[in-house]
């Protein structure tokens, strides 16, 4: 019979993953190879207001190509993508808490605790804000297998 100690350990091996093993890729929502529909990420932080960004001030990263609307914040998108990056790849916040993914409007955001959130539409977006917490709490934990669902 296994020890008590054993019977702990082994929920544990479960989060091991073995050498080789493949991560879930990060999905993105970005239609035709394009992150956020063109919207620069930064300048919802820097100038709080959705901006669309240039192609000349273009960053490939995590396979799309986001847009800036200016050189430096797409520098600045660079050094530090993952502050900048909306929640959830850019999918709408109250799909994913719902355990889906769904595309959004730039114009249904809302920045909380420094985390850039997107929405579908702003009705969405309302339905989301009126249980906020909750609504974050249940889409951190549904995203990595609506991340690992989807890409199978």
């Amino acid at each position: 019979m296994p020890s008590r100690r054993t019977l702990l350990a082994l929920p544990l091996l479960a989060l091991v993953r073995p050498a080789g093993a493949q991560t879930p890729p990060h999905r993105v929502f970005a239609e035709g190879g394009l992150a956020i529909r063109g919207y620069d990420p930064v300048a919802y932080f820097t100038e709080a207001r959705p901006v669309r960004g240039r192609p000349e001030f273009r960053h490939a990263w995590r396979g799309a190509t986001w847009h800036f609307a200016s050189a430096a914040h797409r520098d600045r998108f660079a050094a530090h993508p993952e502050r900048y990056a909306p929640a959830y790849g850019g999918f709408c916040a109250w799909a994913v808490s719902e355990g889906y993914t769904a595309p959004v409007d730039p114009n249904a955001w809302r920045i909380v605790e420094g985390r850039l959130f997107l929405n579908y539409d702003r009705s969405i977006q309302r339905r989301w804000e009126a249980d906020m917490p909750a609504r974050i709490t249940r889409a951190d934990t549904n995203w990595p297998g609506v991340q690992q669902s989807a890409a199978r």
